[in-house]
């Protein structure tokens, strides 16, 4: 499901904001984007995340900004500097180059000064940026949860139709051997319309019973009314069940072929393929559920 959450906290004279965006994806993906010496807190803000999101593709991001207040220290390297003006003389003598080495001569030279973070040790910044993954997770599952409210009530009228399609069919079952029985006993009457004795009753039952029992869809309609009644409570389960109704729709999807293969009637074949639309559709929905 789609989401979005921000969270900030303010600490070490610094504002730590993590913010987290939230797409439709099959499985779980978190990708966290970090600076490099920051990444000693990937896995840890994998975790966190994972607290909250099962399913899902989910972007973290991290940004620090120093405050108003935050005062660098500068660092001099006296050493450093010493050895550019020794090395600077030397030259001066080698090359028999008049003049003085100023000030601003060595201040050209690189890495004489350099800031110094009066806050070293990384590991204290851990509790502020958990504290502003927990506040952009927490507003990223209302969101899902928002979300999530209006695919429950979609899925469930979806259900509704997909169970009427099956009541169609299970009212159109009876007919199947009704009809077949109506069609041998036509077809043997004008085989044998000369000599009508020879039409004997009890082996039009006998082939009208195999043929009843060859294309019985009663286990398959009972399985499906099961199959959308588990997908009814897993819409009111507490857990995420996004997995459970991608099963659910498979098996689902496989009772209805057996069905359109063993019943051999047009109506129920038309039914087949109606239930097949919805029920696609509905697969299509349920990849958006945790």
């Amino acid at each position: 499901m789609t989401g979005y959450g921000r969270g900030e906290t303010y600490a070490l004279k610094r504002k730590f904001t993590v913010e987290l965006k939230a797409v439709n994806h099959r499985y779980s993906e978190i990708v966290i984007r970090l600076p490099r010496y920051l990444l000693l807190f990937e896995e840890r803000m994998r975790r966190c995340v994972q607290e909250y999101v099962s399913r899902g593709r989910v972007d973290v991001y991290l940004n620090i900004e120093e405050g108003e207040d935050y005062t660098p220290t500068v660092k001099v390297d006296k050493n450093l500097a010493l050895a550019y003006y020794k090395a600077m003389r030397a030259l001066q003598i080698g090359l028999g180059v008049p003049g003085a080495i100023k000030l601003d001569h060595i201040l050209q030279c690189p890495d004489i000064f350099s800031s110094e973070d009066p806050c070293q040790d990384l590991e204290e910044w851990w509790p502020h940026i958990r504290d502003a993954l927990v506040t952009a997770c927490e507003q990223l599952m209302e969101m899902r949860t928002t979300e999530g409210a209006y695919l429950a009530s979609d899925l469930a009228k979806r259900l509704d139709k997909l169970e009427g399609i099956v009541e169609r069919i299970a009212g159109q079952a009876p007919e199947v051997v009704r009809a077949y029985r109506e069609r041998l006993q036509k077809r043997l009457s004008e085989l044998l319309e000369d000599d009508p004795a020879e039409l004997e009753p009890g082996r039009i039952a006998q082939e009208v019973a195999i043929f009843a029992e060859r294309c019985d869809i009663s286990e398959e309609i009972t399985r499906q009314r099961s199959h959308i009644q588990q997908a009814r409570d897993a819409l009111n389960a507490p857990e995420p069940v996004g997995r459970r109704l991608d099963f659910l729709a498979q098996e689902m999807f496989r009772e209805i072929n057996t069905i359109g293969s063993k019943a051999q009637d047009k109506i129920i074949s038309h039914l087949v393929v109606e239930f097949k639309t919805e029920l696609e559709k509905t697969r299509e929905q349920i990849q958006n559920i945790e």
